[in-house]
């Protein structure tokens, strides 16, 4: 007979510097590996797994991120007592937001999502280094105003094969990006940060492995003057082979949101 299960969904963020992505890996320390470690201490009787609804790589911080949280024989007691408890045993660097008890139909793989990435960074002179763990910084002259240009040629429906790495057969390149744009930082301030920073926003429902990175390292050759807009919307074309690899640093991409329907 199966057990009773009890299913939850578990909202958090975090700061992905010291740490090596979400999946749990031998030897390193991971996000999934803290968080199920955490739990283990604060329910040492419950059998438990998680699942993760995005895998950041090393270095990638969070704002909002998400995993389901499947229990077995039985529920928590109290949603916001585990929650608080949960905080108090987290690393510091991981923060639990909230929970929300769903049913047996809820897959957090599946579940109609929208991820909003936020890539931060700064150029010129060198920036202070208690920016490291969050924000990109290239010490060469950029053309703003061009990126912002081709920030915006990666909106609507594209191939993006030269925009990914480790292309397996059955992989699939299209993918719709709903919003890309590169602005001015306002949002992310601290009194270390340099005077202008800027941010490339980009929202999808889906993305290629290290495809943020590698856009967001197509812009800084079109700054740059190494690449052109035409260049740009011609690697975009499904005839067209173009394999971008300049891949930018990882702490400067942030998971700013995960927009799950009706959560």
């Amino acid at each position: 007979m199966q057990p009773k299960r009890y299913f939850y969904l578990i909202k958090v963020q975090y700061l992905g510097y010291r740490l090596h992505g979400w999946q749990k890996q031998p030897d390193v320390k991971t996000v999934e590996e803290l968080i199920t470690k955490t739990l283990r201490y604060v329910m040492p009787e419950q059998k438990f797994k998680i699942l993760g609804t995005s895998r950041t790589d090393a270095m990638v911080s969070a704002q909002e991120s998400a995993f389901e949280l499947f229990l077995d024989y039985e529920p928590l007691s109290d949603l916001d007592e585990f929650l608080k408890e949960f905080n108090q045993n987290l690393p510091q660097d991981i923060r639990a937001l909230a929970i929300t008890e769903v049913d047996a139909k809820f897959n957090i793989i599946q579940h109609p999502k929208l991820k909003e990435y936020a890539y931060l960074f700064s150029f010129g002179e060198k920036n202070h280094p208690f920016c490291a763990p969050l924000m990109a910084n290239f010490q060469f002259d950029l053309d703003i105003e061009l990126m912002k240009k081709g920030a915006k040629l990666f909106e609507g429906k594209h191939q993006f094969r030269n925009y990914c790495v480790r292309v397996s057969e059955n992989s699939t390149f299209e993918r719709e990006i709903i919003k890309s744009e590169l602005v001015e930082n306002t949002e992310i301030t601290a009194s270390f940060f340099p005077e202008k920073s800027y941010i490339f926003h980009i929202h999808s429902a889906g993305f290629l492995r290290h495809q943020v990175r590698l856009m967001m390292g197509a812009l800084l050759q079109l700054g740059r003057g190494e690449l052109s807009l035409e260049d740009l919307e011609n690697s975009l074309k499904p005839s067209v082979e173009m394999q971008m690899d300049y891949i930018v640093p990882a702490s400067g991409l942030l998971l700013n949101k995960i927009g799950l329907e009706d959560f």
